[in-house]
């Protein structure tokens, strides 16, 4: 029996957070309890956390972009007496397998990024109001914010005890942010790194780890004055405007996921899944007012929180799926309606916040650690936002076969909006080595036939009728035979060309250094740190440098 997770949550509905709103401020507070966890063979002590402590941390953020557009500053803080967050739960990790580990960590760096995101998109700025000692995985979290402030307690600290304690490393993009976000010198970043009980008051100030510090009895006073700062460094939204997100309710079985406009079937014997996403048979709003006023039941916000919570599932519920192919089925002309109404409408915060969460939902969709084939055959729109989908996979095979009419098309969402990890757009990864074919693409006008978009570059492959149905089934048979390992690998080298950004770092640090040292018996093996960490037992360590 498959376990579901529910990553559709509410705020009345946290075990493990505290969300208040008090005008144009939230309050996060982190209390997790530690009973209370996704399994029973750990306990979450001095605010640990595991997957469901995250995926209340995300359902928080989108609550509040989506229910509270006035808020302009939320205030994260730990409900324990001198605890922040001592990171992610070391009982979890030893128990659980390899791929959840992993997967883990992907899902913690994503919200994580979330909250970088709504930052820069959303107006909504974060204070990581450190109450006490962020370790590990909590002095991660509190890096995701635009302001750390420390208490000066003496006791406190900012650490991560992960090499000295664990033998790994920070999953969730640790190393990455102390470096490039925060950009504290490397001699330091080494000395912190390696040093289990962390760095506390000043010292935390003068090497950049914090940005500033308050004794226990101005604290509360501190992190007012700060969190109004935060809150009035960005333009206000008038209070009222927000909306209520529904329910989800996806339907399991064992053919597959159905949602309202979203459906994964899946494929046993080729360890396959298709996964369809369908338009409306209209547009339905044309106006940004009339858009908000449908809610979250205007199609572009359904479908792709549909699509999303799909990914989350396919990545931790179901990990033989090895290849998902990717289709999609409606009028050319409303999925360019759609795209008229996001770009015209970018000003108002509601149809600017659907932007970002298709922009989100399109990055997870690039990290999903999955072969994806975009299938374009007759009835399918892979137009505007939904040819993003289709750009976001690893081939793109298009039935062109004069007897069948399958169309593609361009929108203004294509040219800038929905950038890759690489801060590229899809097209411009896609032609890195000929960009002018870019242009020549956004200059198409709207929709065109099989035969152009393969003239384009669109088409990995473009078979006619008569061999469409065997060079699919080739392919997913092909790709069912290789190692999984060795196609997460290359999948992962290949889908991000061009520059490096802080955020492919991340990833490409956590699909490789860490996928790997967690495979390591110097971290996993009997007598490794991971495994000998809480007991009598010291790790041993095979002292060969890879």
């Amino acid at each position: 029996m498959t376990t579901h997770y529910d990553f559709d949550l509410r705020p009345n509905e946290f075990t493990h957070w505290q969300l208040q709103v008090e005008g144009d401020i939230a309050r996060l507070t982190m209390n997790v309890q530690e009973t209370q966890g996704l399994r029973d063979d750990y306990v979450l002590k001095l605010n640990s956390y595991d997957l469901g402590v995250d995926m209340e941390l995300a359902a928080a953020y989108q609550d509040l972009r989506f229910s509270h557009p006035e808020v302009r500053c939320v205030v994260l803080s730990g409900a324990l007496d001198r605890v922040f967050c001592s990171g992610a739960n070391i009982m979890m990790l030893r128990s659980s397998p390899h791929a959840f580990k992993v997967n883990f960590c992907k899902y913690t760096n994503e919200t994580r990024l979330g909250i970088e995101d709504a930052s820069a998109h959303s107006g909504i700025k974060t204070l990581a109001a450190l109450n006490g000692t962020a370790s590990g995985g909590g002095y991660e979290l509190a890096l995701a914010a635009d302001h750390i402030l420390l208490v000066d307690d003496r006791s406190s600290a900012v650490s991560f005890p992960e090499l000295p304690l664990l033998g790994v490393l920070p999953g969730t993009g640790g190393l990455t942010r102390i470096t490039d976000k925060r950009m504290v010198r490397r001699d330091l970043c080494d000395v912190f790194s390696t040093t289990a009980e962390g760095i506390k008051g000043k010292r935390a100030t003068q090497w950049n780890l914090v940005d500033s510090v308050a004794p226990l009895s101005k604290f509360d006073e501190v992190v007012s004055s700060t969190s109004r700062e935060l809150a009035d460094s960005v333009p206000a939204v008038e209070a009222g405007q927000g909306i209520e997100l529904d329910r989800l309710e996806p339907t399991f079985s064992d053919e597959g996921i159905a949602y309202e406009h979203v459906r994964v079937v899946f494929d046993p014997e080729t360890r396959s899944a298709a996964l369809t996403i369908t338009l409306p048979d209209s547009a339905g709003p044309s106006t940004a007012e009339q858009a908000h006023a449908a809610g979250s039941a205007w199609w572009p916000l359904r479908a792709f929180r549909e699509l999303d919570d799909a990914l989350c599932h396919l990545r931790f519920e179901y990990l033989g799926v090895g290849t998902i192919t990717l289709h999609t089925r409606g009028k050319a002309e409303v999925a360019l309606a759609f795209d008229e109404l996001l770009e015209s409408g970018k000003d108002h915060w509601f149809v600017n916040e659907v932007r970002q969460f298709i922009k989100r939902t399109l990055k997870r969709v690039d990290l999903t650690a999955r072969t994806l084939f975009a299938i374009a055959d007759e009835g399918s729109c892979f137009v505007g936002t939904l040819l993003e989908l289709a750009l976001a996979a690893d081939r793109i095979y298009l039935l062109n076969d004069p007897d069948h009419e399958v169309r593609m098309g361009v929108s203004a969402i294509n040219g800038g909006p929905m950038p890759m990890s690489n801060g590229l757009t899809r097209l411009a990864t896609r032609f890195l080595g000929t960009p002018s074919r870019v242009g020549e693409i956004l200059a198409e006008p709207g929709v065109f036939d099989a035969e152009r978009a393969d003239e384009l570059g669109l088409a990995t492959s473009a078979p006619d009728i008569i061999d469409w149905e065997d060079e699919l089934r080739l392919a997913v048979e092909e790709r069912a035979s290789f190692s999984p390992d060795g196609l997460t690998g290359m999948e992962a080298n290949l889908r991000f060309a061009g520059p490096e950004t802080m955020e492919t770092r991340i990833f490409g640090r956590l699909s490789a250094w860490q996928n790997w040292i967690f495979q390591r018996p110097n971290a996993v093996g009997e007598r490794g740190a991971l495994q000998c960490y809480g007991t009598p037992n010291r790790p041993e360590f095979a002292f060969d440098r890879t």
